[in-house]
């Protein structure tokens, strides 16, 4: 038997997946993606990024954080490849800087 804590931890993950997905198509409806775009948003959909990003976010680890934090920011005026590379490397640096 599953515990009710187990169980409501399994619903707020499925709520938060499915909000993720219903956000991205309503903040997109109206726009035209490029072709490159589309083949990146069906490769890859937002729902499945955000569920690998988010753990970050409740991170303990101050170099998380800020990696977290310069990602955001190149991701506010980036295209996703160099959002992506700028992720990880600062992600790497600050975590081999820190250790």
């Amino acid at each position: 038997m599953i515990s009710w804590a187990s169980f409501f931890t399994i619903l707020g993950m499925l709520a938060v997946t499915y909000s993720t997905r219903l956000l991205g198509f309503f903040a997109f409806r109206n726009r035209v993606l490029s072709p490159r775009a589309k083949r990146v948003m069906t490769a890859a959909p937002g729902c499945v990024l955000i569920s690998v990003i988010v753990p970050n976010f409740v991170s303990n680890k101050p170099h998380e954080l800020i990696a977290l934090a310069i990602t955001l920011l190149a991701a506010s005026r980036l295209p996703m490849l160099p959002t992506v590379l700028i992720g990880v490397a600062s992600s790497g640096i600050l975590g081999w800087l820190m250790a």
